[in-house]
Order: C-alpha cells, then sequence, then structure tokens
C-alpha cells in the first residue's frame, strides 16, 4: 500500500479528476445533514454506476436511521452493481442501530469505494475498509481527507480524545469591547450576525455559559434565528430558580472534567457563549479550537466598557496566544472572523 499526495492509501488505483468531483458531491451531502446526526457522524455517499445510470445521493439521516451508505445503495437499488461508492467517512463495520454499511457495500456488489477518512471510532477504525479489501473490492483512502476532516472535526475529536470540539463565540466592537460598564450589550452586531450565531447554536450539541452571564442576562439559549434543534443548555455554577436556561445542566469543577463530562453524555461539539470571565478560562486553558468574533463597526471608545477577556493576559509578547484565521467573511455590517487554534 502507497501514500500519495491527496491519494492516501490505495489498492493500487490512482484517484482520477471524476473521484475528487465525485467526493465533493459526498461532502456538499453531507453538510446538509450537518444539524440533524449528532451524536452520529454526518456523512455522505455518491454511488456512480457503470453505465448510463444516474448517480444516487445520500446522506446519515437522523440518529435511528439509515446512514447514508445505505440511503444512496436504496436509491441505486440493482445499479449498485459493479459500481464506485464514494463515501467521506470510512464504512461502520459493527452493528449499532443500524446493520454495518461495509457489509451493505459488499452485498450490494459494488467494484470500488473510495473513503475520505478513516473512522477512529474503536469499534471501525480500519475494520470497515478491511471487510471491503477482504471481499475484493477495490478501496483508495484519503481523497479530499483535508476537506473531510474539517467537516467532520468535532466527531473526529471526540472519538480520538473523549471531549468535545469546543467553539468560543464572542460578539464585539472594533476596539475589542462586549458590554458597557453597565453591562448592557443588546445589540452590538446586527440581526445577519445573530442569525449566523443562531446556526452556531444549532449544529452544537451543547451551549455553555456561567452562572453570571445567567443572572445579568438571562439568556434562554434556544435556536430561534436558524434551522435546528435546541442544544443542551449547560450552566458553570448554579442558575437562579426561574431563570429562561431552565431546564439546564449544571456543572462545576475544573473545566476539564467539564468537558469529559459532556463527552460521556455524546456531545461531539460545544458552544462556550459565556462573558468575559468564562472565555478568559477556556481561552487560556488551551482548551479552544475555534473561535468565532462577530467585529462590529463600532467603538466603545474608553476602557471603562467590558472586555472579550477578563483574567491575566500574555506576560511577554513571546507568550502572546497567535492562531489562524480560517475565514473572514461579512454579514450585512458585521465582520465574521474564525481562528483555528495552533
Amino acid at each position: 500500500m502507497a501514500k500519495g499526495p491527496g491519494a492516501g492509501v490505495t489498492d493500487g488505483s490512482e484517484p482520477t479528476s471524476a473521484d475528487v468531483e465525485m467526493m465533493r458531491e459526498a461532502i456538499a451531502a453531507a453538510a446538509g445533514v450537518r444539524h440533524e446526526t449528532s451524536p452520529n457522524p454526518w456523512v455522505g455517499c455518491v454511488i456512480v454506476p457503470d453505465g448510463d445510470a444516474p448517480a444516487a445521493i445520500g446522506a446519515t439521516q437522523p440518529p435511528g436511521g439509515p446512514h447514508a451508505e445505505a440511503v444512496a445503495l436504496d436509491l441505486a437499488g440493482p445499479h449498485a452493481r459493479g459500481a464506485t461508492a464514494y463515501v467521506t467517512l470510512e464504512p461502520c463495520a459493527h452493528t449499532g442501530r443500524t446493520p454495518p454499511c461495509a457489509d451493505a457495500l459488499v452485498a450490494a456488489g459494488v467494484a470500488r469505494v473510495v473513503v475520505g477518512v478513516e473512522d477512529p471510532d474503536p469499534r471501525v477504525a480500519g475494520r470497515g475498509i478491511a471487510r471491503l479489501r477482504d471481499a475484493g473490492i477495490e478501496v483508495v483512502v484519503g481523497i479530499a481527507a483535508e476537506e473531510i476532516s474539517d467537516q467532520l472535526a468535532p466527531y473526529l475529536k471526540h472519538r480520538r480524545t473523549g471531549r468535545p470540539w469546543v467553539v468560543l463565540k464572542l460578539a464585539a466592537s472594533l476596539d475589542g469591547r462586549t458590554a458597557t460598564a453597565d453591562g448592557a450589550s443588546r445589540w452590538i452586531t446586527g440581526p445577519l450576525a445573530r442569525a449566523d450565531a443562531h446556526r452556531l447554536r444549532a449544529e452544537s450539541d451543547a451551549v455553555v455559559v456561567g452562572a453570571g452571564t445567567v443572572r445579568a442576562d438571562d439568556p434562554a439559549l434556544t435556536v430561534r434565528d436558524a434551522a435546528g434543534r435546541d442544544p443542551l443548555r449547560v450552566v458553570l455554577g448554579t442558575a437562579p430558580v426561574g431563570a429562561a436556561v431552565h431546564p439546564a445542566l449544571e456543572l462545576s469543577g475544573p473545566l476539564e472534567g467539564v468537558l469529559d463530562e459532556l463527552g460521556r453524555r455524546d456531545v461531539l461539539q460545544v458552544l462556550v457563549e459565556g462573558g468575559a470571565t468564562v472565555a478568559g478560562a477556556f481561552h487560556r486553558s488551551g482548551l479552544v479550537d475555534r473561535y468565532v468574533f462577530y467585529v462590529a463597526p463600532a467603538l466603545f471608545g474608553g476602557d471603562d466598557a467590558r472586555p472579550m477577556f477578563t483574567g491575566g493576559g500574555a506576560p511577554s509578547m513571546d507568550e502572546l496566544w497567535r492562531g489562524r484565521v480560517v475565514s473572514v467573511g461579512q454579514l450585512g455590517p458585521d465582520l465574521r472572523i474564525e481562528l483555528a487554534a495552533g
């Protein structure tokens, strides 16, 4: 088995431009179900028959429903025999809520399977690929692996570490302030930025705030301006009786332990929406995977407005935290800046 740029591990054949194109179709199918499948991974599958039959495109359904491969195989019917299947994540090889997808591909008679990334789940972890190869199916691994790894980052991290992917969201003025001296912050950013923040909530399994934010702002933390389900609401500390955040999971102790507990509850992605104290604590602990900043073209113009982080910062320039810009976009008058840690 050989490794090549963009090709990954293959059974001998080199990937073609059509392989890349079809995998991108599978990635798009997975993106369409991003808010629906957790704690299962959001996976896309495209089956291309050997002939004139149209491609069949499937995506993983909500928990308990069929996986992407099963959806696409059902659509392809008898045309799956001799076809090539493109799937963003290694087909499962164990029985969970549904039968193994690797077995379904074998039974359907596909001739070739192109896999984006291997599944680190110990119940799969190469077993799906081995099952396909043992059945004489040609397997190519690694097409669009970087793009798929980014798309599936919360799932992959959870399976590798037991902890959720942590997204820290902050809305601030151009001079880095999040509220007036008396705590007022509604609204720094405009409706498009707020809707995008609700989309982040919808794709997160849990949202975390501190008890201080609950007492000050009484947020509901529900999804209102985007399609999707409400996340599990988590309060660090104790929320007052009758607070809008209830019912909520109240946790205390080290943040690492909080993340371990959320991981045990099958939380793949957590959105941290706490105030400056919680934001600073997650940042200084090195627990944030992605930062999402919504920056308004506004200035508080003084040092009495509240900052994005409280607590001690970098003591020297050598210790200044530096991330990597993932994307910069405009939402109405506001900027959306996404940073990756490291």
